[in-house]
């Protein structure tokens, strides 16, 4: 029988270093703005509303409403390049998380779900060298749904031909619950499980 062992990304394989807002206030700053944290919290509530409403590119929609508030000139596009730059360059992978991977990955065909642009998503996987990892990947905005909705599960079905599938995620809703709904069997990483959390998963599939 074939399983197919599915990711979450964010949280679950690339942890952050540093908080998203404090990530936001510095690229503000590398463009010329001094933000607030009124500012900043606007830049963060406008890509969170983009990004649960599938509008396109959230993170340019963040920097504009920006530009709109302090009503600076400003390239939008360029901002979001520094914060694409700052946000990978702040997220780290357990080396642990790496070596379960690196063992899954010779037992059976491995899957991403994740929410997000699939290219945001993408590039992150190849800034940290585990795009090979994964025979499959789905972003939830392709999908037309993020987590816990079962499209991109289904999605992700569609693309990776297994006999059972396996989720493995941080967020209790999206990735147990979720996963569990789109018939998937869901494992839930913790965060202080740590190093115990991979072993114990690659001594389970």
């Amino acid at each position: 029988m074939t399983t197919a062992v599915c990711f979450d990304l964010d949280g679950t394989l690339v942890h952050r270093t540093e908080p998203h807002e404090t990530i936001t206030r510095a690229v503000l700053a590398d463009h010329g703005i001094e933000a607030d944290d009124a500012l900043v919290a606007t830049a963060e509530e406008r890509f969170r509303a983009a990004q649960n409403a599938l509008e396109p590119n959230p993170f340019e929609r963040s920097m504009r409403a920006v530009l709109d508030e302090t009503g600076r000139d400003g390239d939008p596009e360029a901002m979001v390049e520094t914060l694409r730059e700052r946000a990978y360059a702040t997220t780290t992978v357990p080396e642990a998380a790496a070596d379960c991977l690196d063992a899954l990955a010779d037992d059976g065909p491995l899957g991403l779900v994740t929410n997000g642009t699939r290219d945001w998503q993408l590039g992150k996987l190849a800034h940290h060298g585990l795009a090979e990892y994964f025979e499959a990947v789905v972003a939830s905005y392709e999908a037309g749904a993020h987590k816990p909705d079962p499209a991109p599960f289904d999605l992700l079905r569609d693309r990776l031909s297994a006999d059972e599938y396996v989720m493995v995620g941080n967020d209790y809703e999206a990735d147990v619950e979720g996963a569990r709904a789109a018939g998937f069997v869901p494992v839930h990483y913790e965060d202080e499980d740590g190093p115990s959390f991979w072993a114990t998963l690659r001594a389970m599939v």
